[in-house]
């Protein structure tokens, strides 16, 4: 092996981590839903480049508004979804988008960009 292929072997290498470790391993940020007078939990979310926070903690039975900001033109940040609850949004850029449901199960549930490299959960207790 030369120089050149054991650099490229080296930086290749390390981009494998990288990736491996900002899908994986990256902290998260969690937030609580914050209940209204109308016992609606609202949580406000921005889509830039990833969901921020990326873990949103609810209660069981009471409903749900999240309101995603998308703070980009990125074609992998245009859509939502949200499998365990049905739900399939667009988000259009630079305007928040309201997503409503009412989680009757515990437990943690996706959400993704419409790709699935982006990625967020729903944890329900």
């Amino acid at each position: 092996m030369d120089t050149t292929q054991l650099l490229v072997t080296i930086i290749g290498l390390g981009l494998m981590a990288f990736v491996g470790w900002f899908f994986f391993l990256a902290p998260h940020q969690r937030a609580a839903a914050v209940s209204s007078s109308a016992g609606v939990q609202q949580v406000d979310i921005t889509v830039k480049g990833g969901y921020s926070p990326n873990v949103i903690e609810v209660r069981k039975g009471e409903p749900v508004q999240l309101n995603f900001y998308r703070d980009e033109e990125s074609s992998c940040s245009e859509e939502l979804l949200m499998p365990d609850f049905h739900i399939r949004r667009d988000l259009p850029a630079f305007q928040t988008t309201a997503v409503e449901f009412l989680p009757q199960k515990a437990g943690s549930f996706e959400f993704t960009c419409g790709m699935h490299m982006l990625r967020g959960s729903v944890v329900v207790r």
